[in-house]
């Protein structure tokens, strides 16, 4: 189990799939917001709602308005989309135009992602803004021979990297191949990147601890209320988990479908086919009460804090940064020293001479052992840990008759408990005691 595995793939998928959610959270927030009446009151929440995992990672809609999103997360070392073929593919903008082809050029599109925009890619981001403003003016979007050069290159790209795209586009063209891009897709081209969006994204590794300032806030303050934000923002993004698996309730639950399509039956409505797809839907309402039980009940949906143990052994192992499983277990083998010590001096006299010899070498084995792991610029606890216990088995020899590793690793711990074992440097323990004491630490 200590070998390094050859890859990581399913906790990286799972940190992939939970920043979708979290970006996906995001924006319901912000549907949220801007339904909200100045006092508070939902007051414009018909007809918007967030499509899970369906077309695209999701969809906001809004009436007969629709907003496609691709959210991608190429990581650090990815750096940024430097190319078109690369945004079209990594960047799924290809599918992008794909899906927006699909729905008949009427929606909206906006690329979610953590890579950055340069050269190429970083032209188009800047086109793109460039063919909105025309385009919320009411003017020509381009004219004949602007933005050519570009629009060639991303036509390209698109050739490369949309399915479908070469068949439908050669169609267009009558079937000629080398005419593509022609005007006229170079116009489709831009009456696509006029409905585009580029918006860059907080990395993974911190959106879970920034959203309840960043996106939680702004809801807080028109709501008027000062409960924690992490309350609400983990009470709405759970709704957000469950529908990206599409795990959210339905009308008829688990039932089995009956006379689905019985003769004479006619093409269902589309308010028919929405409600097949209620598990992936998120909507104000849902956000709604999902807000409101958090401010009547925030300690329901915050997180669970944690036990204040208040012993000088598992305060000092937790300031080194030993894991919690790693503090039970010290505190037991210090238990069980203990209670090996007092029935050896209820019934030896030389008991005392002997764990004095004892002491004296576990204190030599923790002194050899912190200067070999201690580290004034980091923590240093668990190395520490470790290396006393690989000590005590090389030197399991020289422990008394009845006593095996883990007892002696009780000793240590014994010690450190009367502060001559230390798992960090120094620092003031008995205030730090005092100061658990104080606000309720009842653990070990």
């Amino acid at each position: 189990m200590t070998q390094e595995p050859p890859d990581d793939a399913g906790a990286r998928t799972a940190d992939l799939y939970e920043w979708q959610a979290v970006m996906a959270a995001a924006d319901g927030f912000r549907l949220y917001l801007d339904a909200l009446g100045p006092s508070g009151d939902l007051v414009a929440a018909e007809g918007c709602r967030v499509l899970c995992e369906r077309h695209e990672d999701w969809v906001i809609l809004r009436d007969r308005d629709a907003e496609l999103i691709s959210a991608k997360h190429p990581g650090l070392s990815f750096g940024a989309y430097t190319t078109l073929n690369s945004l079209a593919d990594d960047g799924g903008v290809g599918h992008l135009f794909n899906r927006w082809l699909t729905m008949g050029e009427q929606a909206t599109c906006r690329l979610v992602t953590t890579a950055g925009v340069d050269k190429q890619p970083k032209q188009l981001a800047a086109l793109a803004e460039t063919l909105q403003k025309r385009r919320l003016a009411g003017v020509a979007l381009v004219n004949d021979g602007e933005f050519e050069e570009l629009l060639d290159a991303f036509g390209a790209a698109l050739l490369k990297h949309c399915d479908g795209l070469p068949e439908r586009w050669s169609a267009d063209a009558g079937g000629q191949t080398d005419a593509v891009p022609s005007s006229d897709q170079r116009r489709q081209m831009a009456r696509f990147l006029s409905m585009f969006r580029y918006q860059p994204s907080p990395l993974r590794d911190y959106v879970g601890f920034a959203a309840p300032s960043m996106y939680v806030q702004p809801v807080l303050r028109r709501l008027g209320s000062s409960i924690p934000a992490d309350a609400v923002w983990e009470a709405v993004l759970s709704l957000f988990r469950a529908r990206m698996r599409a795990c959210g309730p339905t009308e008829v639950g688990g039932l089995p479908a009956v006379l689905v399509a019985p003769v004479g039956a006619g093409v269902s409505s589309a308010a028919e086919l929405e409600k097949n797809l209620m598990g992936r839907i998120v909507t104000l309402g849902d956000i709604d009460v999902a807000v409101r039980a958090a401010l009547a009940f925030p300690s329901g949906f915050a997180r669970l804090p944690r036990m204040q143990r208040t012993s000088r052994l598992s305060i000092k192992m937790e300031v080194g940064g030993c894991s919690d499983n790693a503090v039970e277990r010290a505190e037991q083998l210090r238990l069980d020293y203990q209670d090996l010590m007092r029935e050896r001096m209820a019934g030896d006299p030389l008991a005392r001479a002997e764990e004095m010899r004892l002491r004296r070498m576990l204190l030599r084995i923790s002194d050899t052992a912190t200067s070999r792991v201690g580290d004034p610029e980091a923590e240093w606890g668990t190395a520490l840990w470790r290396e006393l216990e690989v000590s005590l088995e090389q030197q399991a020899a020289q422990l008394p008759d009845d006593m095996d590793v883990d007892l002696a690793l009780g000793g240590l711990c014994d010690l450190s408990n009367r502060c001559q074992v230390w798992f960090s440097e120094k620092f003031d323990i008995d205030s730090e005691v005092a100061r658990r004491r104080g606000e309720g630490g009842g653990g070990s």
